[in-house]
């Protein structure tokens, strides 16, 4: 971790952003848009939680090191050179949950309570309740 997260308290750093009672964040992670954290989770080093099209995460979660979850899109914005605006979609985070280290969550998704999603995971559907994903599955 980098000498700012041993030097800053993980559980004042959630309160900052007004993340859940007994809720930890590293300093090192980028969180912008309207990010909402439920209670007990824990949110590890170089995270990045994108709220700009709205993120919540339940209660008793563990957002693994190196998460990223998005919830806008810059790809026909990019490809259309600007003519297309950015995409947003909410992603939704159920209580329960476990997401594995350096795993990629993308706009619109919603992963049920009690889920886990394994290491290096690419998740651009929806996961039910009590479900695990374990890798990557595109969609046209």
């Amino acid at each position: 971790v980098s000498i700012q997260d041993l030097l800053s308290d993980r559980w004042e750093t959630a309160k900052f952003y007004g993340f859940g009672e007994g809720t930890s964040c590293y300093n090192n992670s980028v969180i912008m848009g309207k990010v909402i954290v439920g209670k007990n989770t824990w949110i590890g080093p170089n995270t990045v939680l994108d709220g700009k099209g709205g993120l919540t995460i339940g209660d008793f979660c563990a957002i693994s090191t190196g998460v990223q979850i998005y919830s806008h899109s810059s790809v026909n914005w990019a490809t259309s050179l600007g003519k297309l605006p950015l995409e947003h979609s909410q992603v939704k985070i159920g209580n329960g949950v476990f997401i594995g280290p350096n795993s990629i969550i993308q706009m619109g998704v919603n992963i049920g309570d009690h889920a886990v999603i394994g290491a290096m995971s690419f998740v651009n559907k929806d996961i039910p309740d009590h479900g695990k994903w374990y890798g990557v599955s595109m969609i046209k």
